[in-house]
């Protein structure tokens, strides 16, 4: 098979394995993790041309996805998707800066299989109805809005079903989202994409795992906010007013009967206060 066989194949059999069918992937992080049992986190990275990183965990079995928080929401859906290829595929890299940056048979899979998970061709048809004649921008809005990608994975998708020529498709790429939202009245659900994935985004399991063991009493507020990037008085204000609060440690209680008997050698009162501290009758002279 060629790479962009393997791609498609591979999500088809994603969403096939995962009862996802044509229909799509809204909360891309969510079906990851719900999915798999790998954990993905949208991080604060420095670097702006850092979109994703995959690292893999041998001894559990599970990869960590990582993607930038951005302002652009439709490239931060196809890098995690992106990334779950590789997870897929298991295309482990040495860490070479090369072999990461560099457009391989991997990578070229991997976009291949990202652009079907997301926009498969089966969900195109369920919306636009098998090709005709070509059809027009507003379509392509549609399609970008529904499936939330970007212009260029749409046109890409809809030349190889059939529905626009080669032209159209290389025109169309150069489309921004932003202009299609604007041009087709979805500006306010665009800026609400954008800040969504302008945000942090803690693993989900490792943050129950967190407010777990702060009920426990071994976990600290602190801890939680700075995983979450919060400050500590917001996370203690949210974990009381959903009723969790840190377990008390039990104190053991005895009655005078069953503390254990204990043995006071007197004596050794001597070799610290001297003789002359007692008056013979067994009492301690103090000072009148």
């Amino acid at each position: 098979m060629t790479l962009e066989e393997q791609g498609k194949a591979a999500a088809e059999e994603f969403r096939a394995l995962h009862n996802l069918g044509s229909k799509p992937l809204h909360d891309l992080v969510l079906v990851i993790e719900q999915a798999t049992a790998h954990e993905v986190a949208v991080l604060d990275v420095e670097d702006a041309n850092e979109h994703g990183l995959t690292m893999w965990d041998p001894e559990r079995k599970i990869a960590f996805i990582g993607v930038a928080r951005t302002r652009h929401p439709m490239r931060q859906r196809s890098t995690l998707a992106h990334e779950l290829a590789h997870v897929g595929f298991k295309d482990w890299s040495n860490g070479d800066d090369g072999e990461l940056s560099a457009r391989t048979p991997q990578e070229k899979r991997a976009d291949a299989f990202a652009r079907h998970l997301l926009i498969p061709q089966q969900g195109i048809v369920s919306l636009l109805d098998a090709p005709g004649t070509e059809i027009s921008e507003a379509q392509l809005s549609l399609v970008v809005q529904r499936f939330l990608v970007s212009p260029a994975m749409a046109a890409i998708a809809l030349f190889n079903g059939g529905y626009i020529s080669s032209p159209t498709k290389d025109a169309w790429m150069k489309i921004s989202t932003r202009t299609l939202a604007t041009r087709f009245g979805w500006s306010d659900q665009y800026r609400m994409l954008q800040h969504d994935a302008d945000q942090t985004r803690v693993p989900q399991r490792l943050l129950a795992r967190a407010v777990a063991g702060y009920k426990e009493g071994i976990v600290s507020a602190r801890a939680i906010a700075v995983l979450r990037g919060l400050s500590d008085e917001e996370v203690a204000a949210e974990l009381a007013e959903a009723g969790i609060f840190p377990k008390s440690p039990d104190a053991t209680w005895m009655d005078a009967q069953d503390l254990p008997e204990v043995d006071i050698d007197l004596d050794d009162l001597d070799d610290i206060l001297g003789p002359e501290s007692w008056d013979g009758t067994g009492e301690m002279k103090t000072d009148e």
